[in-house]
């Protein structure tokens, strides 16, 4: 089956590139945030071409985008397809957005064929996958399958104050028009095309990345609470320096939790020191731990000791230990990833397994359905940088791929697990 057949590559590329002018940086890239002006607009536009094709686009209390192609038999469990609009602030063109224009894309080329499918298809843009303006990520897929609450969600707040539940409400009024489901629904399956973000299908010249799980993750951030003093009067011995017990608990992660084995990673990716003057000792230091391996009795054991090390090395401060995202590796589902591969071979890409390192919505919707991902290459594995790329034929091939195994599920009669 050639992939010609199954989309338009050429009205793939151009919307995708169209999408990028929305957020575009000086240098090439994009900020996008969750729940700003910017997604504003990309959400405009997107709708706009899924009326021109039919779909009929709705949300839900978590700022997620639904653009739905009915089916014939309404009450069936929906197919969902997509990824996220949202961006980090020196982010790509193709991180997240790759993967909603491709199941648009999808889609608009099969309401295109004339036939209706089984059930309805959905694309989905999820809320704030990234994380970059409202911590933790992936709220609006969190909320979807019921893994926190939107009281939690709403109480978050950005580096200037604003909750996401005021975003949240802004960005609801600016679509009046657009009806609200219910928070979380049964789904039939989930798929979700992503750039790799690494290096791997490029070094092995493969088009198509069978995505078998993604790696566990875990998150903490830690408070080191000491006493401001007088640099140039305060003896040493009296000090109660924060910013000298987070060098020694630094030290001591990394030698241990960072030396585990070649599959860990570990890093400590913001930091905080308070008061922040050259010449007073520094009484409270905030920083951040991600932790991330494949094996999940390997990432347990490993989180387990990170309180006790930050306890040992913070006298005579005091520490506080928060875990705030606790996501065990996942296994994608066994069957899509075979059509997947199946796919691949009859379009003629060359295709390989491949785990995922970085986290992505898929996590949370394969703990409610059969769920799958597809990657496709990015140039030199780079990604969250202005300068990511992907290769029009790759995104193009990677449509095609979804496009079909879409189209195997849209008209099967039934796909649960």
């Amino acid at each position: 089956m050639g992939s010609s057949t199954l989309i338009n590559a050429d009205r793939l590329w151009t919307r995708l590139m169209a999408l990028a002018e929305i957020g575009a940086t000086p240098a090439g890239g994009v900020n996008r945030q969750a729940l700003s002006d910017g997604e504003i607009a990309a959400w405009r536009r997107v709708i706009g071409w899924a009326r021109e094709a039919g779909l009929t686009p709705s949300t839900d209390a978590a700022g997620n985008l639904f653009l739905m192609l009915a089916g014939r038999d309404r009450a069936a469990p929906p197919l969902l397809l997509g990824s996220h609009l949202d961006s980090q602030p020196t982010g790509g063109k193709f991180d997240g957005a790759a993967g909603v224009m491709a199941a648009l894309e999808a889609t608009v080329a099969l309401a295109e064929q004339g036939d209706a499918p089984a059930r309805d298809v959905i694309v989905v843009a999820w809320m704030n996958e990234e994380g970059s303006r409202f911590a933790p990520g992936m709220m609006g897929s969190e909320a979807f399958t019921g893994e926190r609450d939107m009281d939690v969600i709403r109480a978050a707040r950005d580096a200037d104050g604003i909750s996401v539940g005021e975003a949240l409400d802004r960005f609801h009024k600016a679509f009046p028009y657009l009806p609200h489901r219910p928070l979380g629904f049964a789904a039939g399956a989930y798929l979700e095309l992503h750039i790799e973000q690494g290096p791997l299908l490029e070094a092995a010249a493969c088009i198509i990345g069978v995505v078998t799980r993604i790696q566990g993750k875990k998150t903490f951030q830690v408070v080191v609470e000491g006493a401001e003093g007088h640099a140039g009067t305060l003896a040493q011995q009296e000090r109660r320096d924060a910013l000298a017990a987070f060098a020694r608990m630094a030290t001591a992660l990394h030698a241990e939790i960072g030396a585990i084995d070649a599959d860990i990673k570990f890093t400590i990716g913001r930091v905080t020191v308070s008061p922040n003057a050259p010449s007073v000792v520094p009484s409270r230091v905030s920083f951040s731990i991600d932790l991330r391996h494949p094996d999940n009795a390997v990432l347990d054991a490993a989180g387990a000791r990170i309180a006790a090390l930050c306890q040992e090395n913070a006298a005579p401060c005091t520490v506080t230990v928060t875990p705030l995202v606790d996501a065990p590796s996942n296994d994608f589902d066994g069957r899509l990833r075979a059509s997947i591969a199946e796919a691949a071979r009859d379009q003629g890409h060359p295709a390989m397994a491949i785990l995922s390192a970085a986290g992505h919505d898929a996590r949370h919707l394969a703990k409610i359905c059969p769920a799958a991902m597809i990657f496709i290459p990015c140039r030199d594995g780079a990604s969250h940088v202005e300068h990511e790329w992907a290769e029009p034929d790759h995104v193009a091939a990677g449509a095609s791929v979804l496009a079909q195994v879409l189209r195997e599920l849209a008209f099967a009669p039934g796909i649960e697990a």
